[in-house]
């Protein structure tokens, strides 16, 4: 008996068949309300199709997208559902590429960039209209009004997290019956990172952002002849009434557009991923924000933070004078420059200027006060005793006095910003003990004394 030998076409002709048998099962089956049929035959193709949809012609997408969904709802999981349902409205509103892949199979992928992905060259591009939106716009309806008063419930509650799933909900709801608003998905979004879901709220915002979300609508409004008050219509209507002129019921036709959220979406977004840690998809965030909004000073500084918490020190510094490039009034990047600048010994006069730069936009920032204090003047004054105390004891007396007279003048020039310290907070005991040192060096005996007259009462009122 000679060997039966399968070609990899008839193979796949076989596969597909397959597919499109169980999917028409599940298909009839969902229409026969009969969801556990529906559900064993969805499952059984996606055993055997392991994702690979585009394998399918159109009209069987939509049979198995339909089954799938539709048994997702009556078993509960409407959110899921609905998702699996818009892909239908995507098969209706994108161009479909069909062809061959290298294995002979025909393939039908939905959108350019799903046939751009797939590196198969000479795609032809098709159109396909589905027949079963009616059906399920009758189905969904009735489900987005019950979830519309659940959401507006659990956000009443601040029940957060229940809120920002019923939103979501809602978004793929809207998106089974073909609308491509995404107010919904963003009201989830801000209630997810409000609810502290930071992992799935900033996984929407960056969908938003991807799917170029701005928040922009258009308004219709016109006034009412009968009472006078302007009203908000839908756009038809609208445009009808304004056609109709003198004889319209209303008059004053006007457009708005809402406020933009672009910029909001990237700061967001950027910030919950930095909080979630995944710094390299934050700073892709915002380097794509900056593009569109060079001036947006909030994601200059999440690039900073960026830099900073992923311990890119460099590309950190880069980023603060690049900020007081912009906003030389910006203390606390200045302060920032000072203590990165103050870690390497070699550049503390570039600290020091850093921190007076910080307090000529604020005289009264005690953080910059304490910052070239503690930073710069004080900075390794424990290895300059030690230096003082090994001359003194290899007798190596002018070495000694050299290096005696260098640490008071260095210590003298952090008095004027410790008195100013101190007249910001006079109760304050960190203050008021560093000055009376630095006094004791200075061999100013008056001040010493009156600083420690006023430490001793702060102790014992401390008591």
């Amino acid at each position: 008996m000679k060997k039966i030998i399968l070609s990899v076409a008839f193979l796949a002709a076989g596969f597909s068949f397959a597919q499109k048998k169980e999917i028409s099962a599940a298909y009839k089956a969902i229409e026969a309300n009969d969801t556990n049929t529906a559900t064993a035959q969805i499952s059984a193709a996606d055993a055997v199709m392991a994702g690979k949809t585009y394998l399918l012609e159109p009209a069987v997408q939509e049979q198995y997208y339909y089954a799938k969904g539709l048994a997702l709802i009556n078993s509960g999981k409407v959110s899921d559902g609905a998702a699996i349902l818009a892909k239908i409205s995507e098969l209706g509103k994108s161009k479909i590429y069909t062809g061959k892949n290298a294995d002979k199979q025909k393939v039908y992928y939905v959108g350019k960039t799903a046939a751009d992905a797939s590196g198969i060259q000479g795609l032809k591009e098709e159109t396909f209209a589905p027949t079963t939106l009616g059906t399920i716009g009758n189905k969904i309806n009735p489900l987005l009004s019950k979830t519309n008063e659940e959401a507006m419930a659990a956000y009443n509650a601040k029940n957060n997290e229940l809120a920002a799933d019923k939103f979501l909900e809602i978004n793929n709801l809207l998106g089974a019956v073909g609308s491509d608003e995404k107010i919904y998905k963003y009201y989830a979004a801000i209630t997810y990172s409000q609810a502290q879901k930071i992992d799935i709220a900033a996984k929407l915002f960056t969908e938003l952002i991807n799917e170029g979300y701005t928040g922009v609508k258009t308004e219709y409004k016109a006034k009412n002849k009968k009472d006078g008050k302007v009203e908000s219509l839908d756009k038809n209507t609208w445009e009808l009434y304004k056609k109709m002129g003198a004889g319209s019921d209303y008059t004053d036709f006007t457009t708005e557009n809402t406020p933009s959220v672009e910029q909001e979406l990237y700061e967001t977004g950027a910030g919950l991923l930095i909080d979630s840690q995944k710094y390299d998809e934050a700073l892709s965030i915002i380097e794509k924000g900056m593009a569109k909004f060079p001036k947006n000073s909030k994601l200059s500084e999440l690039k900073g933070t960026v830099y900073y918490k992923s311990g890119k020190m460099d590309q950190f510094m880069a980023n603060l004078k690049e900020q007081v490039t912009k906003n030389p009034a910006d203390k606390v990047n200045w302060y920032n420059l000072g203590v990165l600048a103050s870690k390497d010994p070699s550049k503390m006069a570039e600290a020091e200027g850093y921190f007076k730069k910080a307090l000529e936009v604020d005289p009264d920032y005690i953080v910059g006060l304490q910052g070239i204090i503690y930073n710069v003047y004080v900075a390794g004054d424990d290895k300059a005793i030690e230096a003082i105390d090994a001359a003194r004891k290899a007798k190596k007396n002018e070495v000694f006095n050299k290096l005696l007279e260098e640490r008071r003048a260095k210590l003298g020039k952090a008095i004027p910003y410790a008195e100013k310290w101190y007249s910001l907070e006079p109760k304050n005991l960190e203050i008021v003990s560093l000055l009376k040192g630095l006094y004791q060096t200075a061999h100013n005996d008056a001040k010493f004394q009156e600083l420690k007259n006023v430490e001793t009462a702060l102790k014992a009122a401390s008591k």
